[in-house]
């Protein structure tokens, strides 16, 4: 698989339409002081529907936890292999191309320090997405396959994750309404 990844932004009000139906969908909800966190993530297809799985900022809990498949840690290997972020797929949901705009890391000249700063994290975090993207696929199909399963040893992750088919529904149903 050589397809590019990009990082997107997933629509606030949509984000916030899947938090209705879920609670394990990663929300920029003022109530719960996140209204500056917008959900940015990398897609992956999963059984013919496209997935969005949401890169999270490092913190100090992430360099404790143990390897595992339904997330990844994204290095810096420039900076002493320093722990700068991870992708949560248990927290993946479904998207449609309605729903998320594509992120420009490009620098302008006219680019203020401390967007400069950010577009160069944001560029750092998505060369590791390329690098590691059949890992990324994997991990991704291999947490959906293990939630949807219902299968008990599952229990924990299917607790913590978000209900895949509950919102591939209603995104589903979102579709038919504006196509109406």
């Amino acid at each position: 698989m050589n397809k590019q990844l990009s990082l997107y932004s997933v629509d606030i009000k949509y984000n916030r339409d899947l938090a209705k139906y879920d609670d394990n969908v990663l929300s920029a909800s003022p109530q719960i002081g996140k209204d500056q966190r917008p959900y940015i993530g990398i897609l992956v297809m999963l059984n013919g529907i496209q997935y969005c799985a949401p890169i999270s900022s490092a913190k100090p809990k992430h360099n404790n936890m143990p390897k595992n498949f339904d997330y990844m840690k994204i290095i810096d290997k420039t900076n002493n292999n320093k722990l700068i972020a991870v992708i949560n797929f248990n927290n993946m949901i479904p998207i449609h191309s309605s729903v998320i705009k594509k992120i420009d890391i490009r620098i302008y000249k006219n680019d203020p320090p401390k967007l400069v700063h950010k577009k160069e994290f944001l560029a750092k975090e998505l060369d590791w997405c390329q690098n590691n993207i059949e890992a990324i696929q994997k991990n991704a199909q291999k947490t959906y396959d293990a939630v949807t399963s219902g299968n008990p040893r599952f229990s924990k992750l299917i607790k913590r994750s978000c209900d895949f088919k509950k919102l591939e529904q209603v995104l589903e149903k979102r579709l038919s309404l504006s196509a109406n």
